[in-house]
């Protein structure tokens, strides 16, 4: 056969459901519970290969268990979202450390604007002693 296998499976109608009462005893922890009917079913599922043209897909291989198939696509599917996750750890491992390079550089900025405005106090600190003595003639009218 090919890379694409062609089986056609069919599920047999199910037989009718079997059901059970189970009686239980009245004990402490279920007195106030109702008897209910547990019902079981069971599934017979029968393949056989045809000679129609179904596709059954890619991943499916000759003869191959859904079971395993299934088990298959979960690794796979498990191994693709631990890829993603991997690659968001390393996006947000950046963006902490772009956001603490960020915080370091507000900080040296905030650093320079208070050294800067230190300086500014300073000297209009001494601009303000120097102009005290300024407006003494003031206080005497010349008449």
């Amino acid at each position: 056969m090919g890379l694409f296998s062609h089986k056609q499976t069919e599920v047999a109608p199910a037989p009718p459901e079997k059901t059970t009462t189970v009686h239980r005893s009245s004990t402490l922890f279920n007195r106030r519970r109702s008897i209910s009917p547990v019902t079981t079913t069971t599934t017979h599922h029968t393949t056989h290969h045809s000679t129609s043209p179904q596709r059954s897909g890619f991943l499916h291989r000759r003869g191959e268990d859904a079971s395993i198939v299934a088990a298959r696509e979960r690794v796979q599917n498990a191994e693709r979202m631990e890829r993603d996750a991997d690659k968001a750890l390393i996006h947000a491992r950046a963006a902490v450390k772009e956001a603490r390079e960020h915080v370091k550089r507000i900080e040296r900025e905030a650093a320079e604007e208070a050294r800067l405005a230190k300086i500014k106090q300073k000297e209009a600190h001494n601009i303000s002693k120097r102009a005290r003595p300024l407006g003494r003639h003031d206080n005497h009218h010349v008449i």
